[in-house]
């Protein structure tokens, strides 16, 4: 019998994610199928629970039902707590197991993908909510000279504090704080973009030859990239490959193989015009 892994989302058409994990079992020779399912708001674990009888191997997990996973989830890797969020689920009898691959995702398409080490480099981190709950454990575990969050919202940040107590890299700054320092990797993580804005960051926050990061992907050039471009940065990217990333890591846990990503990036990348 073929398995069956699947991506569960409100709204969900949009998803790459079937492409994504049918082209991994085609390269790597296993027998699988992959669907999308458009999950009811306020239904998540009476739909997860009625597609396991039928089957359902694993199971992905997008907006916004990331932290109603986490909830469902009847053990949980050290990523997932961090980030108080869930974005895969592998289920095996009676368990369900949560993980969290956003945040290694993300630090792997940095590194191995775009050739950028994270240690030794500053890092500005925009926005303090879930995206950044999960990239902050991986991008502090590879050594930044400092690695600061930059909130809105008081108090937002002393959650994050709380969950990094030890980590004297880590700083935080307000909004209106920020132009004091030059930084050499910028990543995006507010949900900004998806309203058609730009974050309020000063053009002299990114360093020459910096590289610029939205978290969101193919939306185009966004209005962050866009101020990225303004501030004379040409190195700005989106986060397809941190889409594929961590696609692979839920791949590798189900199936025991980790597909070659690069060719699937290169496949579903949109040009940022």
């Amino acid at each position: 019998m073929t398995d069956l892994y699947a991506v569960i989302g409100n709204p969900i058409s949009h998803s790459k994610s079937p492409l994504i994990h049918k082209g991994f079992a085609e390269a790597t020779g296993q027998d699988l199928d992959y669907i999308a399912i458009e999950g009811p708001f306020g239904r998540f674990a009476e739909t997860v629970d009625a597609w396991r009888d039928k089957g359902l191997r694993g199971l992905n997990i997008t907006v916004p039902f990331k932290m109603d996973a986490y909830r469902y989830a009847t053990r949980r890797d050290a990523a997932a707590r961090e980030a108080g969020a869930v974005n895969c689920l592998t289920f095996d009898g009676a368990e369900a197991e949560g993980a969290n691959y956003d945040g290694i995702g993300l630090a792997r398409d940095i590194e191995a993908n775009l050739a950028t080490p994270v240690a030794g480099r500053t890092v500005l981190v925009l926005g303090t909510g879930g995206a950044t709950r999960g990239a902050l454990g991986p991008l502090l575990a590879r050594g930044p000279a400092r690695l600061t969050v930059a909130f809105r919202t008081p108090g937002k940040e002393a959650e994050l504090r709380a969950l990094f107590p030890e980590a004297r890299a880590l700083d935080f700054l307000a909004y209106a704080d920020l132009g004091g320092e030059a930084y050499d990797l910028v990543l995006n993580a507010t949900s900004a973009t998806l309203s058609g804005e730009a974050p309020p960051v000063p053009l002299k926050a990114f360093a020459r030859g910096a590289l610029a990061y939205d978290l969101a992907y193919g939306k185009g050039l966004t209005p962050f990239l866009r101020l990225a471009r303004a501030a004379g940065v040409t190195r700005c990217v989106d986060g397809v490959g941190m889409l594929v990333e961590q696609a692979a890591e839920a791949f590798a846990r189900w199936r025991g193989v980790r597909p070659e990503t690069k060719t699937m990036i290169e496949k579903i990348t949109v040009p940022l015009v």
